[in-house]
């Protein structure tokens, strides 16, 4: 039968085993396979046996022994609801304490600039008084410019 241009790898072909071949024993799998899975099977029998037989000694003869522990394992840290310390607060990095620091001066500095108490806050409102009084005079000219104008007008139409 022809596969057309490419064909697959020898390698890279998978075998299954029909429901037939594995009752008659005569599937592709390796019987390697099976023998390792049942000698883990026998061994993990026979340690389950050991360890309850192992156990009831240990407790007798070791209640007040010492128990080791490896120091360099690293213990998963499990903190229930009921242990945290709500009153207790985190210790603050450098940079946050930073962080947060600069932006409370901000705060103050924006909220005295808006009471008009810091240097800057004064000198922009004293220029903003001056502007304001310039406006002023530079409208009272315009009304009296065009006040003039009229007056001009009326008498030449006279």
């Amino acid at each position: 039968m022809g596969r057309g241009k490419f064909k697959g790898k020898p390698t890279g072909r998978r075998q299954f085993s029909t429901p037939e071949e594995m009752l008659a024993g005569t599937s592709a799998r390796p019987r390697t396979f099976r023998q390792e899975v049942a000698e883990e099977e026998v061994e993990l029998e026979e340690e389950s046996e050991e360890e309850s037989d192992d156990e009831t000694e240990k407790k007798k003869s070791t209640q007040g022994g010492i128990e080791i522990e490896n120091p360099n394992l690293v213990k998963p840290k499990n903190v229930k609801a009921r242990q945290v310390d709500l009153e207790k607060t985190p210790e603050l990095s450098r940079r946050e304490r930073e962080e947060i620091e600069k932006q409370k001066a901000h705060e103050r500095f924006m909220r005295l600039q808006e009471q008009g108490k810091t240097e800057q806050s004064k000198k922009d409102l004293e220029r903003l008084a001056m502007i304001r009084q310039q406006r002023a005079d530079a409208a009272q000219k315009r009304e009296e410019e065009k006040a003039a104008k009229e007056h001009k007008k009326s008498e030449a139409r006279k």
